[in-house]
């Protein structure tokens, strides 16, 4: 990788001699400016505006325009002159748990790599103090004309360097949150944590750009003097009437993705057209209500037959008892004539 500066880290007494080079890159796919009608390219000259001629890159210099609208050359022997301690030396000035960095200040990202063989023993020992301490260090240096804020941090086997912004220039998040006051229940909170669960984590670098894919193909046919593949049509939103309800189904959405639970789909019944319209009757319901009529039918008959004989058996036993009752009147009443009989006195004859 090319080295964008060239200084040392100035640890203590400690100078390491490193190289600066780009940690990251750009992947982002970037178009011309054209003339519509012809396709022509369109460019953007240098232009002095009191000669009116166009100049080239070597006759460009800076300046400082003052209030005023007055220009103030600065040369580069000017700005090498600063002085600033910083010039060519990453200086580390605390060590500070990795915590105490506002993710806000984070900037652009480099590799600081060891500047030859001498290097290689005090750039170790930084990176081993670094990895022991479980600290990052807080560092200044100068780039591009201006001196910034850094900070260094273990990376593999290297040590790299975050460019910060100055705490003045993160703004305050003021104006941003809303201004409605809302009450967020233990309900709701519940349910986003259940959606967190479910979304749980992922390896970002199963992430990609499908943007920039999209629009490589676009490209592609485009200069194959095809037909661009067309965007599927995006879902309709609506606004989210019940919070509550779009949660749940997040968490349903979110759990079908992952296969962890199908998604149970139910059907809403069709509204009613009239009311004399009749309802459409299901086998199982028919049957259900069938069989429930045959036994009632079964029930109430059993019922009515047990009803009977249980008068039946009581008829008969009344006629029983009548029956019996006139045998025994009979029997008594024979029984008095036959003892009348034989209590009677004969009469004797004189």
């Amino acid at each position: 990788m090319r080295s964008i500066w060239n200084g040392a880290i100035s640890f203590g007494l400690v100078s390491i001699p490193i190289k600066l080079v780009n940690a990251t890159e750009s992947h982002s796919i970037s178009f011309r400016q054209i003339h519509l009608e012809d396709g022509g390219r369109i460019r953007y000259r240098k232009v002095c505006e009191l000669e009116e001629k166009e100049v080239s890159g070597a006759e460009i210099g800076k300046g400082y325009e003052d209030a005023d609208g007055t220009i103030v050359p600065i040369t580069d022997e000017d700005l090498s002159h600063l002085p600033l301690p910083t010039a060519k030396t990453i200086e580390i000035v605390a060590f500070v748990p990795a915590d105490r960095i506002d993710p806000l200040q984070m900037d652009a990202a480099y590799y600081l790599a060891a500047g030859g063989a001498p290097a290689a023993k005090p750039y170790t020992l930084l990176r081993e103090a670094l990895k022991r301490s479980n600290k990052v260090a807080i560092a200044k240096y100068a780039l591009r004309g201006r001196e910034r804020l850094g900070m260094l941090r273990v990376v593999d086997d290297a040590i790299a360097m975050h460019g910060l912004l100055w705490p003045d220039e993160v703004r305050a998040p003021q104006g941003v949150a809303p201004d409605t006051k809302v009450t967020v229940n233990d309900k709701e909170l519940d349910l986003a944590d259940a959606l967190m669960d479910t979304l749980g984590e992922i390896d970002l670098e199963d992430l990609h750009d499908e943007y920039r894919e999209a629009l490589e193909e676009v490209v592609a046919a485009k200069a194959a003097g095809e037909t661009p593949p067309e965007a599927p049509e995006p879902g309709k939103g609506g606004k989210v009437l019940d919070l509550m309800a779009a949660l749940e189904k997040s968490v349903r959405e979110a759990k079908e993705s992952r296969g962890e639970e199908p998604a149970e789909v139910r059907q809403l019944p069709p509204r009613k057209t009239s009311r004399t319209t009749p309802k459409p009757a299901t086998g199982r319901k028919s049957t259900s209500k069938t069989t429930a009529k045959k036994t009632t039918s079964a029930s109430a008959s059993a019922s009515a037959s047990a009803k009977k004989s249980t008068a039946t058996k009581k008829t008969a036993a009344g006629s029983a008892k009548k029956t019996a009752a006139a045998k025994k009147t009979a029997s008594a009443s024979t029984a008095k004539k036959t003892s009348a009989k034989k209590t009677t006195p004969r009469k004797r004859s004189a």
